[in-house]
């Protein structure tokens, strides 16, 4: 499949409006792994950009910055595409840069690495701040200080206001935490980047996103190695195997149209090349009402347990379901 034969890869979340001029192309590659090579990683993101992805999520913590931007410029030099701001652009800020001075030197050290002069999107990783110089999880009790939100998010409006990321938001954060957030915001957040998937379908927090213009990216589409459901008890599960047989498609293709189907974008992360292009063919069909139902069912129970392990928080996720 050629990146002219995919229909909407750009393809925005919804039209920019006055609450939220941003647009995401709906689907991305994640490059979040436990062991990030940096050939692997620079290989697949050249080989998504010739198959028509766009949109490559990031983040300090991932070690994958440096990888991306090798690719984006390999990409540039052979043609595949015309300039970067064809491509959209994501990375974060870890929980140890969560200090207001530290805010606009951990973003220029993603553009360091990345090469890049600007990104598209720049979120605040994680709802938590950890000692600066302290990158290593889990983290303990003693790691951690209270997190500064409306002195970080200050810090992340003048490196929007500067040009250095075309757009600020968050990820993992709750109706709770957003609520905050909004209540002194003055660049509001365009994004929150969140797991989400058929066994965590995040209800409450979608409509609340939805009535905030706050666009939903959804990590972990696929589900979550190493967890109580992991991507094998989502994507080998007897209903997503019966849904995908009755449409001649794969399991993950079901998971992620069910995904573009809610209106939200998502990261598969994926450095197959058969997968890559699998994850694409998924526009041009759709689930019927029965399969919507039969998903609503399904037992809903948090994915990424590491949350929780690796942050000591009892209210990190403000009891969502």
């Amino acid at each position: 499949m050629s990146a002219t034969n995919v229909p909407k890869v750009l393809l925005q979340l919804q039209p920019p409006s006055k609450s939220n001029p941003l647009c995401v192309p709906v689907i991305g590659l994640g490059t979040a792994a436990v062991h990030n090579d940096g050939d692997t990683v620079k290989a697949a993101v050249i080989e998504a950009i010739k198959l028509g992805y766009r949109h490559f999520d990031t983040a300090a913590q991932y070690g994958s910055e440096q990888a991306l931007g090798e690719a984006i410029a390999e990409a540039l030099r052979v043609g595949l595409i015309a300039s970067r701001d064809e491509l959209f652009i994501t990375s974060k800020l870890w929980c140890c840069d969560n200090h207001p001075h530290l805010v606009l030197p951990a973003l220029q050290n993603s553009l360091r690495s990345l090469k890049l002069d600007y990104l598209d999107l720049y979120l605040i990783h994680w709802p938590i701040t950890a000692k600066p110089g302290m990158w290593e999880m889990p983290y303990s009790e003693e790691s951690l200080v209270p997190f500064d939100l409306k002195s970080v998010w200050a810090a992340m409006e003048e490196c929007h206001k500067l040009g250095l990321t075309k757009s600020i938001g968050v990820s993992n954060f709750s109706c709770k935490k957003l609520e905050n957030l909004l209540s002194f915001a003055t660049i509001p957040p365009s994004v929150n980047q969140v797991e989400m998937n058929i066994a965590w379908q995040q209800k409450n927090l979608r409509a609340y996103c939805k009535a905030k213009g706050i666009i939903v990216t959804a990590y972990s589409p696929l589900g979550a190695k190493g967890s109580k459901w992991d991507i094998n008890q989502i994507l080998d599960n007897e209903l997503t195997k019966q849904i995908a047989q009755a449409h001649g498609k794969t399991a993950a293709q079901v998971c992620l149209r069910w995904l573009f189907e809610q209106g939200v974008t998502f990261i598969p992360k994926s450095y197959n090349k058969e997968r890559l292009k699998e994850n694409l063919e998924i526009f041009d069909w759709s689930l019927t009402k029965d399969d919507h139902e039969k998903i609503n069912q399904v037992k809903q129970e948090r994915m990424f347990k590491y949350g929780t392990a690796a942050f000591p928080l009892p209210d990190l996720f403000d009891g969502e379901t």
